[in-house]
């Protein structure tokens, strides 16, 4: 169970990133600096790199939260659910945290392309991340995490959710979810039509 200290963390953590997502998308990322998101957070320099060493990681944030998802959803698929249903069913769940907060993160994305920073270093998921998710997946059958099909499988997922989520944000299909769903059958499933 989380701890009071914990969730005031989380919260103060969330508020620090809504401040700075708000400043990004009114002056560009390359316009706001650290000490600006303290201002507009109420918060101390030294707050703000107890959360994020940079302010790249703020950025990131939101591949934070959705690999977060994932691995909440791993964790509790049920036992002997297939790897790939399991997959699925994880970047589902993110795919709702996407069309949830569609607005913010076109927000973000509009400020990732107009900053020489971000494109130059654009976020995504890390390789640490990724390696995350194997590692969710293999304990859940105490696997290798190191075994090449469990890695395969997993970059297979996470390169359809990229195929879907640049679709997404492109051009919305009428049901991006049921669009999601049709993609990450195509990725992780080798029989799929």
């Amino acid at each position: 169970m989380e701890s009071l200290r914990e969730r005031k963390r989380e919260r103060n953590r969330a508020a620090t990133v809504e401040a700075a997502w708000r400043l990004f998308i009114e002056r560009g990322y390359d316009h706001v600096t650290v000490q600006d998101i303290c201002v507009a957070a109420d918060i101390a320099p030294r707050t703000f790199h107890r959360y994020f060493p940079s302010k790249d990681d703020v950025v990131a944030e939101p591949i934070r939260r959705m690999t977060a998802l994932a691995l909440e959803r791993i964790a509790a698929a049920p036992d002997g659910t297939p790897d790939a249903a399991v997959m699925r069913q994880a970047l589902l769940a993110v795919g709702g945290f996407v069309v949830e907060h569609r607005e913010l993160l076109t927000g973000l994305r509009t400020v990732a392309l107009q900053s020489s920073h971000l494109r130059a270093n654009p976020p995504g998921v890390r390789p640490d991340q990724e390696a995350g998710l194997v590692a969710q997946l293999a304990g859940r059958g105490e696997r290798d995490p190191a075994g090449w099909r469990l890695r395969l499988l997993v970059a297979c997922a996470v390169a359809g959710f990229r195929v879907w989520y640049e679709d997404y944000f492109r051009e919305a299909p009428p049901d991006p979810l049921a669009h999601l769903d049709a993609v990450l059958h195509a990725a992780v499933d080798p029989h799929a039509g």
